[in-house]
């Protein structure tokens, strides 16, 4: 716990590894880039000893701004009652210029949001034109489905923001002006951005120290968990700007060792659960079965064949073999007595006779 109060950094040996990063920015950049006033982002990378159990956002106020003037912010605000998207955009432009809110660029209506931003491309577009979002907490339930999983995998869900708030301007301000960090339960490694390429060493230096004990403090987890933390760029190595001892190292692995006891401890419990329930050894040595394997078994329900195709399928094939016996039979009578209508070169053997005496 004393790992969580605070981390203990190295504030010259940060400063020295701002001012290398400048350094390396500063002989990056051309002509070109010097014209546009184009800077870069400075962030922090934290690695931890272990993943941790669940996700956690953790919202970062800084002493300076790390966001330039040029950067483009949208603000998404709830439909007002008895009026059109377009008063309504109108009314929340005059409510920040009386609070004295000069950093938003655009405002956009929930109404209008649904149906001008409804095509996959108008999202996409959306998503390029601002480096911020910002949304009414009365709302904020309801932009998930409409925006889309792009805003979110890019890091660029809207923040929230009370705009009934007495003091708009500072809290709109320390939101611009601050950062997040999202801390996953699926690595051991998340970045923070802190600064940019065109603030001072010294402003940039405060910000890293404010970042980092924010996070020491606001993680949910037990114990030392920060085990090293570098200062990049997008375009720059990683440069270590704190790393911790061994003794948080065997900490770590006690911390281990007892969760591998209590899993052991309680599989042994269930393993001897499920003995018990089997069966009990008596006295004797021998095994005796418990009394719900004592009681009858109940017999197996087979499921009787109806015999309906089976008998008809008999009785149809011994009608067969009775039909094909009683036709040899037949033949066999028929030549032991002829018929009497047999003819003999057509004409039958009576009329033979009769013509036979006619002749003599």
């Amino acid at each position: 716990m004393a790992d969580k109060a605070q981390l203990p950094l190295d504030l010259t040996q940060v400063k020295k590894a701002v001012q290398a990063l400048q350094a390396f920015l500063k002989s990056k950049t051309s002509g070109e880039t010097l014209l546009l006033d184009d800077t870069d982002n400075i962030s922090l990378l934290f690695t931890l000893w272990k993943i941790p159990r669940r996700a956690q956002t953790i919202r970062i106020p800084l002493p300076h701004g790390q966001r330039t003037d040029t950067e483009e912010i949208c603000l998404f605000t709830r439909d007002e009652p008895k009026m059109t998207s377009e008063q309504t955009q109108r009314f929340y432009k005059r409510l920040l210029e009386e609070k004295g809110v000069k950093n938003v660029s655009e405002i956009i209506p929930y109404n209008a949001l649904k149906k001008e931003y409804k095509p996959f491309e108008a999202k996409r577009r959306l998503l390029g034109n601002f480096d911020l979002f910002l949304s009414d907490e009365r709302i904020r339930r309801l932009l998930p489905s409409h925006l889309g999983k792009h805003f979110y995998l890019r890091k660029k869900e809207p923040l929230c923001v009370n705009l009934q708030s007495k003091h708009l301007a500072r809290d709109i301000n320390r939101v611009i002006q601050g950062t997040s960090i999202k801390v996953n339960n699926k690595g051991s490694c998340c970045m923070v951005r802190v600064a940019h390429s065109g603030m001072t060493a010294d402003e940039v230096t405060e910000n890293i120290e404010a970042t980092v004990q924010t996070v020491v403090a606001k993680l949910r987890t037990k114990g030392p968990m920060v085990k090293v933390i570098h200062l990049k760029s997008p375009t720059s190595v990683a440069l270590p700007i704190y790393t911790s001892d061994l003794k948080h190292l065997a900490l770590v692995e006690e911390e281990q060792e007892k969760a591998k006891k209590k899993t052991e401890k309680s599989s042994n419990k269930k393993g001897r659960k499920n003995a018990s329930t089997k069966t009990a050894e008596s006295p004797a040595g021998g095994k005796e079965k418990l009394m719900d394997e004592e009681e009858e078994e109940i017999p197996l329900l087979v499921p009787i064949e109806t015999p309906r195709k089976k008998a008809k399928l008999e009785k149809s094939s011994q009608k067969r073999k009775l039909v094909k016996a009683s036709k040899p039979a037949a033949a066999k009578k028929g030549k032991k007595t002829p018929n009497k209508g047999v003819k003999n070169g057509g004409k039958t053997k009576a009329k033979v006779r009769k013509q036979a005496r006619k002749s003599k």
